[in-house]
């Protein structure tokens, strides 16, 4: 197929955060040229993916699981200094060290069916829920298109790495309309002096609720925490063993087509020191979720009221993959079936930082992962000779 005016690669990586920045490591590593053979695209203002947008109290010492790019430590950095400088300018080293090229700000609005070959299948097989053997890869037509801010691509694979940080999860309440202080989610949290004086509720149960929690506490008029389920806190070290069980639990889900939980969800919140303090003090008493919300507050089934300035929700987030709905990737049960970071609906389409790999650790063995079946992929599809001249066509499949 002739695709005019439209600039033909042979994958494309959507995101460069923690993932998308591992699977263009590897993809270089291998032999690809960016803007020739690969093109990432990120719409954020700068380097520093999801870290960039962190509120400016949370320092790098406050972080919690940051794991070094592959190939390159983050050394050196001021404990003291906020993490969305630390890691932005982390970031943007990397890029500049390893010839990245991100374009940015540039927007996906949608990836289709691009056509432009003929139909092919995974040959290798696996045994489903009966003793079935499905395929291990959809049946592909050739390219797929990508539509962007800066025009369009047509590429044989693709790697998205969006996160989660676009689609901030806001839970539904009763009355919810009717307050009249201040709703806002974590991801706009903008530091502790924004609720001086404030009669705070706090809502969820992450590693998020409870450092603005514990910033907000000392300055506000009162704080109330609460949660769905009561919060599990983890003592001791977190070893490999317990590393793999958690992974393991969000596997299941993403084998099974649900929506995944994020594995932070599945580890419980580390004990610091800091935390213990907080629980002592009576900062960290939490509260099951209340029933209603009111104009001047938050209403419990049992008559219980809690009148309050600002609710801060700290609900988390869902997967920013809208722009894939053409390519119509879901199960019935909302979420996309996987084969490591493949979809098993298209054999073309990798999604990082979804499900198991979800974590800054998991992003990095993902992109190696990918970028490994993405070898197999372009040696097994049968496009036209001269479409294998030149960059990954050729040294990925040496």
């Amino acid at each position: 197929m002739n695709y005019t005016g439209v600039r033909e690669v042979e994958v494309v990586v959507i995101g460069a955060g923690q993932a998308g920045l591992a699977a263009a490591f590897h993809l270089r590593r291998v032999g690809g040229v960016p803007d020739r053979d690969f093109v990432v695209l990120d719409h954020s203002p700068r380097p520093g993916g999801a870290w960039q947008f962190r509120w400016p109290t949370l320092t790098y010492d406050k972080v919690h699981g940051m794991h070094a790019l592959p190939g390159m430590e983050l050394t050196g950095a001021d404990p003291r200094r906020p993490s969305s400088e630390v890691i932005g300018t982390y970031f943007d080293s990397y890029e500049q060290t390893f010839g990245l090229r991100v374009h940015r700000p540039v927007s996906v609005t949608a990836v289709r069916e691009g056509g432009g070959g003929p139909p092919w299948t995974e040959p290798v097989g696996r045994t489903g829920s009966g003793g079935r053997t499905e395929p291990a890869g959809a049946v592909g037509r050739g390219r797929l298109l990508v539509e962007t801010s800066e025009g369009d691509y047509a590429t044989r694979a693709l790697i998205n790495a969006t996160g989660a940080w676009d689609r901030p999860f806001w839970p539904r309440f009763p009355g919810q309309e009717t307050f009249g202080g201040r709703q806002l989610h974590s991801s706009r949290y903008p530091g502790p002096e924004d609720f001086r004086d404030a009669r705070v509720v706090v809502v969820g149960g992450g590693t998020s609720a409870v450092q603005q929690l514990m910033e907000v506490a000392p300055v506000a008029a009162a704080t109330t925490w609460v949660t769905r389920r009561p919060p599990v806190f983890r003592e001791g070290p977190f070893g490999a063993a317990q590393g793999r069980a958690a992974v393991a639990l969000v596997e299941e889900r993403v084998r099974q087509g649900l929506p995944p939980r994020s594995v932070v969800s599945v580890t419980g919140l580390p004990m610091t020191e800091a935390i213990r303090q907080a629980r002592e003090s009576g900062v960290l008493e939490r509260l099951p979720l209340f029933e209603r919300i009111t104009p001047t507050g938050v209403v419990w089934d049992d008559g219980r009221i809690v009148e309050a300035d600002v609710i801060l929700y700290a609900t988390g987030f869902r997967a920013a993959i809208d722009h894939l709905a053409p390519l119509r990737l879901r199960e019935p049960g909302g979420g996309i079936r996987m084969d490591g970071t493949r979809t098993l609906r298209d054999a073309r389409v990798h999604l990082l930082g979804y499900g198991p790999s979800a974590s800054t650790i998991g992003a990095n063995r993902a992109g190696r992962a990918a970028v490994g079946d993405i070898r197999r992929l372009l040696a097994e599809d049968p496009q036209p000779a001269d479409a294998r001249q030149a960059g990954l066509a050729g040294s990925l499949v040496s």
